[in-house]
């Protein structure tokens, strides 16, 4: 879509009826968007049975102190064994740091999971393995069909624990009730 304002920092909320099992009712956050491609972050589905201690612990990573129960997330398909971290301002790891949204940054280093198991860990955060990604014009496509809705992040969604109700929490905010929507476009 030419002259498309970049979605970077934005949230992408899945119509139902997607059409795409590893996406239906997701909630990313878009963390690049440029005519080239685009990277976002699955913040509503946590990975059954794996938790922040486990990945630590498969990286020879341990913590100075007990850290919180806090399961993984499922970011997405593309590289579902590489972590990023979704975390707040009060933590940055130079050039590998990147600004997403007011009160959001990804990390996708080393650095970031060394701190999270230390005494200098940013005061919210997410752990996600994986990625969504999208080719060129593949995302803006997308937003033609109807596929995603586009909402502005919240701290609460992103960070929250109430995985299940994260869904339906981003498209009340921005207007609408679930109940309502539905995957089925209309024709003129």
């Amino acid at each position: 879509m030419p002259g498309m304002q970049s979605l970077s920092g934005k949230f992408l909320i899945a119509m139902p009826g997607i059409g795409d099992p590893r996406f239906e009712k997701s909630v990313v956050l878009l963390c690049m968007h440029t005519p080239a491609a685009a990277m976002g972050v699955v913040v509503n589905k946590p990975r059954k049975a794996v938790t922040l201690t486990d990945v630590l612990g498969q990286l020879g990573i341990e913590p100075v102190r007990k850290l919180p129960t806090r399961p993984v997330l499922e970011g997405g398909p593309v590289k579902p064994d590489r972590g990023f971290v979704l975390h707040s301002e009060d933590f940055a790891a130079g050039a590998s740091t990147q600004d997403v949204a007011p009160g959001i940054r990804l990390t996708a280093t080393r650095e970031v999971l060394d701190a999270l198991a230390g005494e200098d860990a940013p005061r919210e955060y997410v752990l996600a393995l994986g990625y969504a990604g999208w080719g060129p014009g593949q995302l803006e496509n997308e937003l033609a069909h109807n596929v995603w809705l586009v909402g502005e992040p919240q701290r609460e969604i992103v960070y929250g624990a109430r995985h299940d109700a994260k869904w339906a929490d981003a498209i009340r905010d921005i207007g609408f009730d679930p109940v309502q929507l539905t995957g089925e476009a209309g024709k003129a």
